[in-house]
């Protein structure tokens, strides 16, 4: 077996874009880009989930075997200009709780580096339970370990009592905890207000470096960015667009994304009568999906809840207005620049608001927005610089830095109180 992988920072995640599932953990490698410049070299754990429906008996023998090939296909893959990145599959039978998850993730890391540490000073865990549990297990004794919050499924993560003690365990050993936004850190305060001083906000990067060929026009070409599933509000969307066409028929709609209510999508548009005006790409890479936005004039977030709403900011820097819900995400990351960009629709099933939603923001952007101000002032925000530095700050600086920072609306850094 090969020596371990060293790195300066070691990056642990459930999620991280592949050839199978390109758009899945976009977030992760963007933060990872950000991060990654400078001088120290970083290495990320992708802790890749193979779900099945494995028979106990089956899972046990399939377990032992994987964790002894495991140290031996251990090869960091350069990608994304850094370090390396390890893509260690996690075998997982349906039906585990998320205390057993973490685990199972812990473990397998622990198998590919032969019960040795992660051998980094620095480790940065995304999500709570798994990522975070499985870097606390395999850290170094003296490593610094931070973990970023961002799951939207954190409700059902704390309704479960061993998910819930192992989440208050690894707050209570952490260097530094950060959620994304409000919407994350305040069910945590909530949950364990005695970690309340712990918990720390700061935002996922997005990359302002790419600019818009030509300016909005027209709001014509609807665009949306994410899975095909309930929460995201896209069956509301398509019953929304067909409204809006049938008023003027030159709009179109792309879908981008992939999920389970495609097929009914593609059914219902079909009775709509918009069929020939949709179009699905299916999943597609973090790349190609920034360029989809710098092609389009409008993008239209439906979703029920976002606990940061990333793709609102990529249509910003992409230099798109937004229609979106007030889904908790949104309404943080757009503060004081909703008028210069942006239309507020509630949460609800009815698509006949949305599409009064459009029906505003068009007559809103013929009166003219200000598309570059709000580009700007995200940029300052949540721009790759700004993201990076606070959060090396909390690598590379005192205890007591990495426990308070914060990133406000402003882009600056306060203490969380």
């Amino acid at each position: 077996m090969d020596p371990a992988p060293s790195s300066d920072v070691a990056i642990v995640t459930p999620w991280y874009p592949s050839r199978h599932r390109p758009f899945l953990g976009a977030f992760v490698r963007a933060m990872v880009q950000a991060t990654s410049s400078g001088p120290h070299r970083t290495l990320v754990y992708h802790c890749d989930e193979w779900v099945g429906p494995y028979p106990p008996a089956v899972e046990a023998e399939l377990i032992r075997a994987h964790h002894a090939l495991l140290p031996r296909i251990l090869r960091p893959q350069p990608v994304d200009g850094i370090a390396g990145l390890l893509r260690l599959p996690v075998p997982l039978a349906l039906g585990l709780t998320y205390a057993e998850i973490a685990k199972r993730h812990a473990d397998t890391v622990g198998a590919a580096l032969g019960r040795g540490p992660i051998d980094a000073p620095v480790v940065h865990a995304h999500v709570g339970l798994p990522g975070g549990w499985a870097a606390l297990r395999n850290a170094r004794p003296d490593a610094r370990l931070f973990v970023t919050e961002h799951a939207t499924f954190l409700d059902a993560v704390l309704a479960q009592p061993e998910a819930r003690r192992m989440y208050d365990e690894l707050l209570h050993r952490c260097t530094g905890f950060f959620a994304v936004g409000r919407a994350v850190r305040d069910p945590l305060v909530e949950a364990f207000p005695h970690h309340a001083h712990r918990i720390a906000i700061i935002p996922n990067p997005v990359s302002f470096a790419a600019v818009r060929p030509a300016p909005v026009t027209d709001l014509r070409r609807w665009l949306f960015v994410g899975g095909l599933i309930a929460r995201k509000g896209v069956l509301r969307l398509l019953e929304a667009f067909a409204q809006c066409r049938r008023e003027d028929p030159t709009l179109t709609l792309t879908l981008v994304g992939e999920g389970p209510l495609l097929k009914e999508l593609r059914a219902r548009g079909a009775q709509l009568g918009v069929a020939e005006a949709v179009r699905y790409t299916g999943a597609v890479g973090p790349d190609e999906a920034l360029r989809l936005m710098r092609e389009h004039d409008l993008l239209v977030h439906p979703s029920q809840f976002e606990t940061f709403g990333m793709t609102v900011v990529e249509a910003v820097a992409a230099g798109m207005p937004v229609l979106v819900t007030r889904c908790h995400g949104p309404e943080e990351t757009l503060v004081g620049i909703g008028d210069a960009t942006a239309e507020f629709v509630a949460v609800e099933d009815d698509p006949t608001s949305l599409a009064e939603g459009f029906r505003r923001l068009r007559g809103r952007f013929t009166a003219g927005l200000d598309l570059d101000a709000a580009r700007r002032v995200l940029s300052g925000r949540y721009g790759y610089e700004a993201v990076a530095a606070a959060h090396h700050r909390a690598w590379f600086a005192g205890p007591e830095t990495a426990a308070t920072t914060a990133v406000t609306e402003r882009g600056m850094e306060q203490p969380v109180a």
